[in-house]
């Protein structure tokens, strides 16, 4: 048994107006979709750790209007090992966990953190840093009802400390935190074990047992290197990088997986497969509900 709940689309806004995210999620609704994870740090809704509350009224305006299970990632750039900004962004991190709590989204991603090649005096402390950050969040998070879900991360520089996704695995049985899960992203697994030498099925499988959500887009394990496209498609012409290519496009063989692992009870399957293949959604939102088993007939009537 997966124990998955319910599987969707993330979405974001283009250009910082609530507009735009709710064109995404009007979308997303008309294709049938349940699951909705809101970029919500693509907007200004946050201000030095502090909600701006007549942008909140107007994004709740817009969430409320659709019967979504929400998550939410939290800020793309968070680094619980940079000692310079580490305060500022767990301050921004408790506001978006009063925002989960006030669309009932049980969920925030958190990013691993990463270090610098030149940071050699921060990395002996590094991985504590990161584990008492957390800690203090999900204390924060726990009487609100939310879980703090932490993501492996692929490197992308050279020299760069960061955690393998065994590693983050790790992480989450330190902090031993009933609001502490791990975040899968396979694509970044991938990546990031054919960048170290690492047994991609074994990274994922040692991250499963203390997993509650799941970030599935398609790719074939290539990292970017030193190759910048001119187009964001020519990466997908050569397979490189990390692609958010709908399921299928790339050698993730997804079936295997999904048969072999089991994660947390009420997780969520969150494709991370934007607006750019809107008229790809639809197969891979099949595809997902049939690996998560959310497409037999027990399944749909408990929806």
């Amino acid at each position: 048994m997966s124990n998955i709940i319910g599987t969707g689309f993330n979405v974001g806004s283009t250009d910082g107006e609530v507009a735009s995210l709710y064109e995404d999620m009007r979308a997303l609704a008309e294709m049938g979709v349940d699951t909705v994870e809101l970029g919500i740090t693509s907007l200004d809704l946050i201000s030095g750790g502090r909600i701006i509350s007549e942008r909140l009224d107007r994004v709740l305006a817009v969430t409320s209007q659709f019967d979504f299970r929400y998550t939410v990632h939290g800020l793309v750039s968070s680094n619980f090992m940079d000692a310079v900004t580490q305060r500022y962004q767990i301050d921004a991190a408790k506001a978006l966990v009063e925002f989960c709590n006030r669309i009932g989204a049980g969920i925030l991603v958190q990013h691993g953190g990463c270090l610098r090649a030149d940071q050699i005096a921060e990395r002996a402390g590094a991985d504590q840093r990161e584990r008492e950050a957390l800690t203090e969040l999900a204390d924060f998070a726990r009487p609100q009802g939310v879980r703090i879900a932490l993501e492996n991360i692929f490197t992308t520089e050279l020299g760069q400390y960061r955690q393998t996704p065994a590693e983050v695995a790790a992480t989450v049985k330190a902090v031993n935190h009933p609001n502490v899960v791990a975040l899968i992203d396979f694509s970044h697994a991938y990546i990031e074990s054919t960048y170290r030498g690492l047994n991609f099925r074994e990274q994922i499988a040692a991250m499963a047992p203390v997993t509650g959500h799941l970030h599935v887009h398609d790719s074939f394990g290539r990292p970017q290197g030193f190759y910048k496209p001119f187009f964001p498609q020519e990466n997908t012409a050569m397979g490189v990088g990390d692609l958010h290519m709908p399921l299928g496009w790339g050698d993730i063989n997804w079936d295997s997986i999904f048969a072999e692992l089991t994660f947390l009870p009420d997780t969520v399957l969150m494709m991370e497969i934007g607006r750019r293949y809107r008229s790809e959604q639809p197969a891979s939102l099949a595809m997902a509900r049939r690996l998560a088993g959310l497409d037999r007939p027990e399944a749909v009537a408990a929806q």
